[in-house]
């Protein structure tokens, strides 16, 4: 490319020093020169003062090879460079106002809070008294998009939720709306999210109080760690139970309460009679004994009918037969008193 451009100009330099005379002065032949020389540099889209560029093009071929013009990675390249552009050029949604936008914003933010707060607290399960703050800060920036209006009475339930057929923010808030629902997070958390409900506070303080104690006696021998503890650990039974009983327990509590059993029987290998297993026996025992008292006193009951039947009839019939007796034996007797009358006649 460069060897043809210094063709072209020492081929116009021939011609002008062809065509002008003898006569011509050596300063406007130099002008004349000069002037040649920086129109066929610039018609070939050179700059003439980048000396140190036309340096590096000198080494450079401007043509590639045929393997790298037809290689696929090279049109992959160019097509997403397109693909960029012609997203770029697209205007933005003139529908969304300045005010739902910024409510969109919003809830981004908070929803990112949530997920950096549940992924940490998934295990062990503390979702309920570490999340609730920013799942309450979502819900109601989502409060405000859905049913309350700005300034003007703008709405944005429409764009911002209803708008096209994913409805993307009111799937990812209901998908952290049913991890909250099925935690049971509700029971544990007072009204407006502010702060854990008095029961919930004095159950995770004993809890503590039962995981310092086994972490005091765990070095000791098991059986004085059963021995120091079973106090302990039979008031966060109880107090469990009482808050199940009441539905005032939530996912945190039970996983805590589940890994406390498991410490307590198959950690320390301890075990502590319960008081409800003396009303389980007494029932269980009922239900056994259940079908000889049925059995026994549909026996009695025949038995009591039978003796009414007996002490019924039985005089009826003894009183019947005694009345024939005695028509039959008046019958003989006034026969016989016939046949003697007779007798005496004759």
């Amino acid at each position: 490319m460069v060897v043809r451009k210094e063709s072209k100009t020492v081929s116009g330099i021939r011609r002008l020093t062809m065509s002008f005379p003898k006569s011509v002065s050596v300063f406007t032949f130099s002008l004349t020169l000069i002037s040649n020389i920086y129109v066929a540099v610039c018609s070939d889209g050179l700059n003439p003062t980048d000396f140190a560029a036309a340096d590096r093009l000198e080494g450079i071929s401007l043509n590639p090879p045929a393997a790298a013009s037809n290689s696929t990675a090279f049109k992959v390249n160019t097509d997403s460079v397109l693909a960029l552009n012609l997203l770029s050029l697209l205007p933005e949604d003139q529908e969304i106002s300045v005010y739902c936008r910024n409510l969109l914003g919003i809830f981004g933010q908070r929803y990112v809070a949530s997920i950096d707060c549940f992924v940490p607290a998934a295990r062990p399960v503390k979702v309920c008294q570490n999340c609730y703050s920013a799942y309450g800060s979502l819900g109601d920036i989502y409060v405000n998009i859905s049913d309350k209006t700005g300034p003007g009475n703008e709405s944005c339930k429409e764009i911002l939720l209803h708008s096209d057929r994913l409805m993307l923010l009111d799937l990812l808030y209901n998908s952290l709306r049913d991890i909250w629902t099925q935690s049971n997070c509700d029971r544990c958390i007072t009204t407006g999210y502010r702060s854990l409900t008095n029961d919930t506070l004095v159950f995770l303080a004993t809890l503590n109080q039962t995981l310092t104690c086994f972490e005091k006696n765990q070095q000791d021998n098991q059986t004085e760690l059963c021995k120091s503890c079973k106090g302990i650990y039979g008031e966060l039974n109880k107090l469990y139970n009482r808050l199940d009983k009441s539905q005032a327990v939530c996912i945190d509590m039970e996983d805590s309460m589940n890994t406390t059993h498991r410490l307590w029987s198959t950690s320390f290998n301890c075990s502590v009679p319960r008081e409800e297993t003396v009303p389980v026996i007494a029932v269980s025992s009922f239900m056994l004994f259940l079908p000889v008292i049925f059995y026994l006193s549909s026996f009695l009951h025949s038995e009591q009918k039978k003796r009414k039947l007996i002490h019924r009839y039985f005089p009826e019939c003894f009183v019947t037969y005694f009345h024939l007796n005695v028509a039959a034996a008046k019958r003989a007797k006034s026969y016989n008193s016939l046949m003697n009358i007779q007798d005496k006649l004759s």
